[in-house]
């Protein structure tokens, strides 16, 4: 297994060996790359790969022109760095050195840790290794498609329970700029503007939450033509009777959501 490699898809694709930034180049390289790292230390067939390197226009000889991108990573990254089986290749280096899967790595952590004085370490490491949308720069369906929006919805669940744990610590104050922030670059997310009418109700600011609300109401009505969720209707409800109360515990419920897209 090769130890010296480190690889980061959390953002612009970033390859190190050996402390030494590595330039891959081709976009179809740099896919293949991604792809065998999301299943490093596991063998991805080689129709895998081809799939998410031509999608609907594969090369003639497909199992052939697989070996040739195999042989040039190969040469990038070192001979040890993928073996090779029957049914395809597989990168030989440890997941954890591959930020996505580490990222996932501690989002478990942080579940298993809920309610401990750990967790929030955990979630702030996990969010930490996001430095852009996921494989951004690398044109491919495989990856831009489900990959990227399951690892978009990890990330935004650990943001909501990041804000959740803060908000429980009675930091509404200090977090209202972030989670407006936050909601605004997700305009039909609701459980993030959900956070932010309470965080404004409990910070005394109801006239302003009502304001929001309106506004978050008529795009949904304009964008989705439906109405907000029971659950928004309720805080809008708790707003107009005179504010949202005192701070609650961090929730464990699930959240509907309507849309994702990268943070920052």
């Amino acid at each position: 297994m090769t130890g010296d490699l480190r690889i980061a898809v959390l953002g612009p694709l970033e390859v190190w060996r050996g402390g030494v930034q590595v330039q891959l180049g081709p976009n179809r390289l740099r896919t293949m790359l991604a792809v065998l790292a999301m299943s490093a230390r596991e063998t991805v067939s080689t129709d895998q790969l081809a799939v998410a390197m031509w999608a609907h226009d594969p090369p003639a000889n497909q199992r052939r022109s697989v070996q040739t991108y195999i042989a040039r990573l190969r040469h990038a990254l070192g001979p040890a760095s993928i073996s090779t089986s029957a049914v395809g290749y597989r990168l030989e280096v440890e997941p954890g050195l591959v930020d996505a899967l580490r990222f996932r790595r501690l989002l478990n952590e942080a579940r298993r840790s809920r309610g401990t004085p750990a967790e929030r370490g955990l979630l702030d490491g996990a969010l930490a290794l996001w430095r852009g949308g996921a494989f951004d720069g690398i044109e491919s369906e495989v990856l831009s498609g489900p990959e990227a929006s399951h690892l978009v919805e990890l990330r935004l669940s650990a943001v909501e329970r990041w804000i959740d744990l803060g908000l429980a610590e009675g930091r509404h104050a200090e977090m209202v700029a972030e989670i407006q922030y936050l909601a605004d670059g997700h305009p039909l997310r609701e459980p993030l503007w959900g956070r932010l009418l309470r965080t404004l109700g409990r910070c005394g600011r109801q006239a302003e939450a009502l304001a929001v609300y309106e506004r978050l109401r008529r795009r949904i009505a304009d964008d989705l033509g439906v109405a907000p969720s029971s659950e928004l209707q309720r805080i809008h409800l708790s707003l107009l009777r005179g504010g949202m109360g005192a701070p609650e515990p961090p929730s464990s419920r699930t959240e509907r959501f309507v849309a994702t897209a990268h943070l920052r």
